[in-house]
């Protein structure tokens, strides 16, 4: 394939993908590469968007480019990607794609340069962003030919632990390994609730996460990404600066499920979230999952709640799979002494269940922070819980990280 020459500020590379969430509703055709682009024409960037695409998503790629004011360049492809959710922090499931697609080659002043499923990008760059996407098995990013004489690379601890090929380092220093095994100027690697860490230079800094009051998950490392690189990339501020500005916009993303503009951003305001100085050492916090397990659709969400909160590094307590069915004498004194020993509890409160009421009521007792999943009820069916001090929220996935949130601060 003609390699391309990208005469615009920067070339983003990326997957474009139509992305499907059940709930909230979602159904757009974004990826990485194409809500990247977005993301830095909407803060005033030039930009030209590479990836693979076929003719329906095309279109509608097309159509954002002409109102985002960037500039496409698709490859075309009989049929993309989707990925399907049944909410935010759902495994996808992701259609089926044929063979490997023959690699995008790019040459460009500034790249942003994301891992795909369906291919490659070989770019030639003066300064690059990469972030490898890729939990399984992510690339470095010179393996396939990739030159950069500026290289920040910004990936989780998960993908920097494999790529170092360091399970049980520390972040610091796993940060220290890439930066001699790659080269890179810069090395950000997100940490969840402690933000990410920054190595650039001898500068060594924690930058935070920020909170929000809602939490759309689908694209937020897109987000991130993109804001770094703009800062990083055009505006010459230091990695550090940079992680922090992309930090509060991919809060901003979280709350809104909207992409900023300068001025949405100055106006936008949010706190870093807190974590106790024993979560930073290491502490890994427990909550007791309160809900109904008496019908399969209250175990399948049970099931949900506690491999979201698992996934990111908590102990869970969950009665169902700690104590499970049996006599009031058999498994009460269990619960509440299990109640007693945690930093927090989740409930599943629709439908009501006496149960949980009760857990809810002795959590509250005890001086346990409660958080409260609740779609369905009515405001009079939720008025002891949100009198006696719960947090209530009608969105899965903000539920579970309010939860993660008020733990990690215990």
């Amino acid at each position: 394939m003609e390699r391309r020459r990208v005469r615009s500020a920067v070339a983003v590379i990326g997957g474009i993908y139509r992305e499907r969430c059940v709930k909230p509703f979602w159904d757009e055709v974004y990826g990485s590469g194409g809500r990247a682009a977005s993301a830095m024409a909407r803060m005033g960037a030039h930009v030209e968007l590479h990836g693979y695409v076929d003719a329906l998503n095309k279109e509608a790629v097309v159509a954002r480019a002409a109102l985002e004011q960037f500039h496409f360049e698709p490859t075309s492809i009989d049929l993309s990607l989707s990925f399907n959710y049944y909410h935010g922090l759902d495994a996808p499931r992701i259609s089926a794609w044929g063979d490997i697609k023959e690699p995008l080659r790019v040459t460009a002043e500034n790249v942003v340069r994301f891992g795909m499923l369906e291919g490659n990008a070989i770019v030639d760059a003066d300064s690059a962003v990469y972030d490898p996407q890729n939990v399984v098995g992510p690339a470095q990013f010179c393996t396939n030919g990739s030159r950069a004489k500026r290289l920040a690379l910004v990936l989780n601890r998960s993908e920097a632990a494999i790529l170092a090929g360091m399970p049980s380092a520390t972040t610091a220093e796993l940060a220290n390994a890439l930066r001699k095994q790659t080269g890179a100027l810069a090395i950000v690697i997100k940490q969840g609730p402690l933000g990410a860490y920054v190595l650039e230079g001898r500068s060594r800094q924690q930058v935070p996460a920020y909170q929000s009051a809602r939490v759309w998950k689908i694209g937020s490392g897109d987000t991130f990404v993109a804001h770094f690189a703009k800062h990083w990339l055009l505006d010459g501020r230091s990695a550090p600066e940079s992680a922090n500005l992309a930090s509060r916009a991919t809060a901003f993303y979280c709350e809104t499920r909207g992409l900023a503009t300068p001025a949405q951003l100055t106006a936008f305001s949010t706190q870093p979230i807190a974590t106790s100085s024993r979560f930073k050492k290491g502490y890994r916090p427990v909550i007791y999952l309160a809900g109904p397990f008496f019908t399969l659709s209250n175990l399948w969400m049970i099931e949900q709640a506690r491999a979201s909160l698992r996934n990111m590094g908590v102990a869970v307590f969950s009665p169902y799979h700690e104590v499970g069915h049996g006599s009031a004498e058999d498994v009460v004194s269990k619960d509440l002494a299990a109640i007693d020993d945690v930093d927090a509890m989740l409930a599943i409160g629709d439908g009501m269940d006496s149960g949980t009421v009760y857990e809810v009521g002795y959590a509250r007792a005890k001086g346990k922070p409660v958080v409260v999943y609740c779609e369905n009820e009515t405001p009079e069916a939720k008025k002891m819980m949100e009198g006696s001090g719960c947090l209530l929220c009608d969105d899965f996935v903000s539920a579970v990280y309010q939860c993660l949130w008020i733990s990690c601060a215990a």
